[in-house]
């Protein structure tokens, strides 16, 4: 619990300036005490006589119920914020912006951590009427591991996630989803980058013709959903988006 003397009510006593939770728990009952601080000039209460030191701390150094609590979380968040003195950028790009942040940590050490930007990435899970979803295989080259993967892609400027999300499953597919809605938003590697990822659910798709895109996929295929756990454990399906739009859809898909 933190509290904020009053400027105005510098004759305050210190014993008052002092008070943690202990000594505010020994005075909640309004029998413990009565006290004055019609003497303290400046003081915003000076025209009226409080029962408790617990009245006095509320008015001379505005303490309230309500500010009390949301201080006290705010607190437990401040506790641990980790202070930025400065970043400076060592490359920047379209699809990156990489710089090296000064961090000092609560305790007081201070050290030099790479950061990275990234644009929005839109994906989306189109499952069909036979409970199927519509996944790409193909390869990754920065691990050098095929692996199945959602539809997706970054977001152009001034484009919403919605349409990106739609629009990159035509391309990467051939197929047209239907009934897009929103499903969730995460960052994969927050402790590193800020690169939101946007996930979108269809309900069905049609099939407009083979993949804009030959440099995507292997093949596209229709999975069935009941085969996604075990594709995940023989590591078939490792990307963090695929993960984690897969795993929304069989935990919630019908808790509605």
């Amino acid at each position: 619990m933190t509290f904020h003397r009053e400027p105005s009510c510098p004759r305050q006593s210190r014993s008052f300036q002092r008070l943690s939770r202990d000594t505010l728990h020994r005075f909640r009952e309004p029998t413990a005490g009565l006290l004055c601080c019609n003497h303290v000039r400046g003081c915003p209460g000076r025209t009226r006589t409080w029962r408790t030191p617990l009245d006095v701390s509320r008015r001379c150094a505005r303490v309230t119920v309500a500010s009390t609590t949301v201080t006290a979380e705010q607190n437990k968040t401040e506790l641990t914020r980790w202070t930025i003195h400065g970043e400076r950028v060592v490359d920047d790009t379209r699809r990156l912006r990489l710089s090296i942040a000064s961090v000092e940590l609560p305790d007081g050490v201070q050290f030099e951590q790479y950061v990275l930007r990234m644009p929005k990435a839109a994906m989306m899970v189109v499952i069909d009427d036979q409970d199927r979803v519509l996944m790409m295989w193909r390869h990754r080259f920065i691990i050098d591991r095929w692996v199945w993967e959602l539809p997706g892609g970054y977001v152009d400027p001034n484009e919403e996630p919605m349409v990106t999300a739609a629009r990159e499953v035509e391309e990467e597919t051939g197929w047209r989803p239907r009934n897009v809605r929103k499903l969730v938003s995460f960052q994969p590697i927050v402790g590193s980058a800020d690169a939101e990822n946007l996930m979108f659910v269809a309900d069905g798709a049609d099939y407009i013709g083979d993949p804009e895109d030959v440099n995507e996929a292997e093949r596209v295929a229709w999975i069935p959903l009941s085969s996604v756990r075990e594709r995940i454990e023989k590591g078939e399906i490792v990307g963090s988006a695929s993960l984690v739009g897969l795993l929304h859809v069989l935990a919630f898909r019908h808790a509605d």
